[in-house]
């Protein structure tokens, strides 16, 4: 090889690192802007909502009063349309992914809804707010409710769930599926068996994001007519007396963390917008305590897994 020749090899590597480690830095400062924004976000929270902080902050409802007003009701409404969320897009999106990607035949029809689930993901909530007041409050009468809004934030993350799902199920090596087809299993057996267990660290990774989107959502909710003053309970899920479950909570009316919040900054009262960093602060620590419990659970399957 002629010396210029070795010069040029030289020249284009030269540059090719040149260009990665501009790309790094670029890329390290997008990081950093994002991470210190919540970091200066978050801090902001901490220093106008920490002295509100204290258990009857938790235990109070909502007031007319800042010096009284809390969030139990709205905290409650949280978990229960959380639940509700978690109950109706995380086995419907699995399942949906998992057809998708193993059973589906692969024709026009397919394609067309594969396109569909991927633009879906980028809809605008409010969208999906006034579907649900079209659908579910005028059309199935299900009110201004609980179930209403689990419902309607099911159908905002059950693209991200659909999605995550099918990707983890790509990701799995080939070997997998062959060794199984290759001792006798059938289909079904190696879909269960093997390639859902070997998934669901892929899988919970789209859960948290899609969980974590929906506790933070307001628009929607806002759409289908959530309270922004509520001082009462729904009913408790649980009875003392056969078959000790209850079901009349959801159809109760109820408020979110999201709401609450927005009540108070829209007060002038300096005391309210206290309130309203609390709340704020509580919000971000139930997502993270969410993300942690879900992490941890991906970090224990994907311990289990031996290829």
């Amino acid at each position: 090889m002629k010396a210029n020749e070795l010069d040029q090899i030289r020249s284009v590597i030269k540059t090719n690192k040149r260009a990665d480690l501009i790309f790094a830095l670029a890329g390290f400062l997008a990081l950093m802007v994002g991470v210190m924004a919540f970091i200066t976000l978050f801090g902001e929270m901490v220093a106008n909502g920490w002295e509100r902080i204290n258990p009857d902050f938790f235990t109070s409802f909502p007031s007319r009063r800042a010096a009284n007003a809390g969030i139990l009701s709205a905290w409650v409404g949280s978990l229960l349309v959380m639940l509700v969320t978690a109950l109706s897009a995380i086995p419907l999106g699995i399942a949906a992914g998992v057809y998708l990607e193993e059973y589906a035949p692969k024709n026009w029809m397919t394609d067309l809804i594969e396109i569909n689930v991927t633009n879906l993901a980028g809809v605008p909530s409010i969208v999906y707010g006034l579907l649900a007041l079209g659908v579910f409050v005028y059309t199935f009468g299900f009110g201004q409710s609980i179930l209403t809004a689990g419902l309607t934030l099911g159908l905002l993350i059950l693209p991200v769930v659909i999605v995550s799902t099918r990707e983890a199920l790509r990701a799995i090596p080939i070997h997998i599926r062959e060794g199984a087809y290759g001792v006798g299993a059938t289909q079904w057996q190696v879909v269960s068996d093997h390639l859902v267990p070997y998934a669901t660290p892929g899988i919970m990774t789209g859960v948290i994001i899609g969980m974590s989107r929906a506790i933070g959502e307001t628009a929607p909710i806002i759409t289908i007519g959530a309270l922004t003053f509520i001082a009462f309970l729904p009913p408790s899920p649980v009875t003392d007396t056969v078959p000790f479950l209850n079901f009349e909570w959801l159809f109760s009316g109820f408020t979110v963390m999201p709401i609450q919040m927005f009540n108070w900054t829209s007060r002038p009262e300096e005391a309210f917008q206290q309130n309203a960093a609390a709340a704020g602060l509580i919000l971000v620590l139930m997502t993270l305590m969410m993300n942690a419990i879900a992490i941890w659970l991906r970090y224990r399957l994907r311990k289990s897994i031996s290829w």
